[in-house]
């Protein structure tokens, strides 16, 4: 088994708007910070599935994805804040295509850990509607075909545990799977901000009651504000769960240089939250780990962030030369810690 795979986006650059902080640039400060570690000419690079306009559609109304088609071919934005290019739907479909079989490669064992440079992102996309700069949900589409696909042996994946580290609340996603069981979606993000979704009551309904877990977190959490999250809430519920894989949205936006979020995380704390989780997954799903890139958009962020999530996918050393914050961290994280200990009863 090879320990790395990697999805690069080809052709990502034409999805572009002049000005716009979703930028190709993104993407190319990451790929050029691993090949600087020597960390990216090494592993493999998949290519995309082409998916099913069946699966793509028990994620999306078909009502949305034809609206998405007609809005690319004319080069037209979805809302305010997401734009199109003629060449949007092909990418967004790749996008899509190689998250799904990013994580259809670590569940067959054929790689130990992945990771998708998913490019639109997605976790913004809910199933009637594209917004928040994304256009297909990547990591639902992700999750679908793994549970509905006979990836290994006609043997289907049952519980699948979406851990959402981005700055903005995953509505997207937490709509996908709002009555389902099959999928827990765990998100940290800041409050208040865009989305405005993902308040601590927000729990699923239904058959998913209980199978969605927020933790809204105040400006200037940090580092240890994010550990203890991480070790108190996320990894019981997991423990709780027991998913057998487990897929993160991974967006570098909550590190301390982003320009649209206060959340002041370090590269080497979001470094150490990915090690929580694969250590968990080393222990209790035979290390079947993947993320999947949403948001960032302060370049220097995005080049120690992909060492450090990397660094931790592969158990190896790092150096953070960007280091904490200049900002001191505050302690209003702990009233959300107190209220999910009670609703979540750990």
């Amino acid at each position: 088994m090879q320990e790395l795979v990697y999805y690069y986006p080809s052709g990502h650059e034409n999805h572009y708007e002049n000005g716009h902080p979703e930028r190709p640039e993104r993407v190319e400060a990451m790929v050029q910070a691993l090949q600087s570690s020597g960390w990216w000419e090494s592993y493999h690079k998949i290519e995309p599935m082409k998916l099913s306009g069946e699966l793509v559609c028990t994620v999306h109304t078909q009502k949305y994805i034809e609206l998405l088609e007609r809005a690319c071919q004319a080069g037209m934005g979805l809302d305010m804040d997401t734009y199109t290019t003629p060449a949007s739907l092909r990418l967004a479909k790749n996008s899509a295509g190689g998250a799904a079989a990013i994580a259809g490669a670590v569940w067959n064992g054929d790689y130990r850990r992945g990771l998708a440079l998913t490019r639109p992102p997605g976790h913004h996309a809910t199933r009637n509607r594209g917004m928040g700069f994304c256009l297909l949900n990547n990591v639902a589409i992700a999750s679908q075909y793994l549970i509905s696909s006979p990836v290994l042996n006609n043997n289907h994946v049952t519980r699948i545990a979406i851990v959402d580290l981005d700055l903005h609340h995953g509505n997207g996603t937490q709509d996908i799977f709002w009555e389902r069981n099959d999928v827990f979606y765990i998100s940290t993000h800041q409050s208040p901000l865009y989305p405005g979704t993902g308040k601590l009551d927000e729990i699923g309904k239904g058959a998913g009651e209980g199978y969605t877990a927020n933790f809204p977190l105040p400006p200037g959490t940090g580092d240890q504000g994010f550990q203890t999250v991480m070790e108190e809430l996320i990894i019981p519920l997991l423990d709780r769960y027991r998913p057998e894989m487990i897929l993160v949205s991974f967006g570098f936006d909550p590190h301390w240089r982003d320009p649209l979020g206060h959340l002041i995380l370090s590269a080497k704390g979001y470094g150490n939250l990915i090690k929580k989780l694969t250590k968990w997954s080393d222990l209790n799903c035979q290390g079947k780990i993947a993320l999947f890139l949403e948001g960032g958009y302060d370049l220097e962020a995005a080049e120690v962030c992909a060492k450090s999530v990397v660094a931790a996918l592969l158990d190896q050393e790092w150096n953070d030369v960007i280091g904490c914050s200049p900002h001191p961290e505050g302690l209003s994280w702990q009233a959300v810690v107190r209220q999910a200990h009670s609703i979540w009863d750990l």
